[in-house]
């Protein structure tokens, strides 16, 4: 059976795998027909991702088909078509027990931490797949990420009249920004990318945006876009070291940061003028829960989340290894890139 696996840092292999079998009890054997690609992936790619190790087969944005069910499973049937909830947990931790599922303390994100879905089939528990309806397969692979700007924003919990700030419009900053649209909060947006800013504007109808320069966020830019404030909410997801460090300098007295992109670096800032002075909560975003997929599903069903300006890039399978390298070029334009695993 065909998959590909990322062998190294920037290199691709073309691999045999045997055929999954039959499904045992609360397990689902499913087709693998979309492939969606994040920052995760990339950042895998060019080993900079600090859970993942080489070889591994990537992939844990999926739309699947399933194809057989083991004994207990009554969720799903053969033809179904789902999106994955790649977070396999143990069910058994602290964490798990009192229903943090999305940070359990075992947790293996498939096609991170354990190889993942960029081959024909694949088993996965029962309780990880989501039925998407009448979603089309590029659709069900959309909704993890949109699920970890979902998480990520319900951390925040902005409010109505509100100013949050997304630092980064590449997609889990976009996937913010479309659960910080309905709070009622004035939504800014900061990216280094002139471009990205366009389609958050011109796509995502958002009127509020600051070109970073460099690496430098303008305080006095926010607060023009902010109504003379700053931000009770700060959204980081940039994963750079340097802008994670300043995301406190943007927040308002009593403002909240939350961090959903990933660094490897230690984050070190001055205690008592910023983080004590102006009674900031700190917090880390990880993953997303259940049900943040099916609220997911639910909006993109009734046309609430717009998934048409999302994909920008396609490619097939066979062809990855060699159009991949592109897309970590924010030049290439691309927000949300789909490799077709099936058709």
């Amino acid at each position: 059976m065909k998959a590909l696996q990322i062998s190294a840092v920037k290199a691709w292999k073309r691999i045999d795998i045997p055929e999954p079998g039959k499904p045992g009890s609360g397990q689902v054997l499913v087709r693998v027909h979309r492939m969606g690609v994040c920052g995760t992936d990339v950042a895998c790619y060019l080993g900079k991702f600090p859970y993942f190790e080489f070889p591994r087969i990537p992939g844990h944005e999926l739309g699947v088909e399933v194809l057989d069910i083991g004994a207990g499973v009554e969720h799903v049937k053969p033809g179904d078509r789902c999106c994955v909830e790649p977070y396999l947990n143990c069910g058994e931790c602290d964490a798990c027990v009192r229903g943090h599922t999305n940070c359990c303390e075992h947790n293996k994100t498939f096609g991170v931490m354990c190889d993942g879905g960029l081959t024909d089939q694949v088993i996965l528990p029962s309780r990880k797949l989501h039925p998407v309806g009448t979603l089309d397969y590029s659709q069900a692979a959309l909704v993890e990420t949109l699920a970890i700007g979902c998480h990520a924003v319900d951390r925040g919990a902005p409010r109505l009249g509100e100013n949050i700030l997304i630092i980064g419009a590449g997609p889990i900053g976009l996937s913010a920004l479309e659960f910080a649209k309905p709070s009622g909060a004035n939504v800014i947006v900061a990216d280094v990318n002139e471009q990205r800013l366009q389609f958050v504007r011109q796509q995502m109808g958002i009127e509020h945006t600051v070109k970073v320069d460099g690496t430098e966020l303008d305080v006095t830019a926010v607060r023009n876009c902010g109504n003379g404030r700053l931000a009770d909410t700060v959204i980081d997801a940039t994963g750079n070291h340097h802008s994670m460090v300043r995301a406190f300098e943007f927040a308002a007295f009593a403002g909240r940061v939350i961090y959903v992109g990933i660094t490897q670096g230690k984050l070190e800032f001055p205690h008592a003028p910023v983080f004590h002075r102006c009674e900031l909560t700190v917090m880390g975003s990880r993953n997303a829960l259940p049900r943040d997929f099916t609220r997911i599903i639910r909006l993109i069903q009734d046309g609430t989340i717009n998934t048409q300006p999302w994909i920008t890039h396609t490619a097939a399978f066979d062809d990855v290894p060699e159009i991949f390298d592109s897309w970590t070029d924010p030049k290439t334009g691309v927000i949300k890139a789909i490799i077709e695993v099936a058709h």
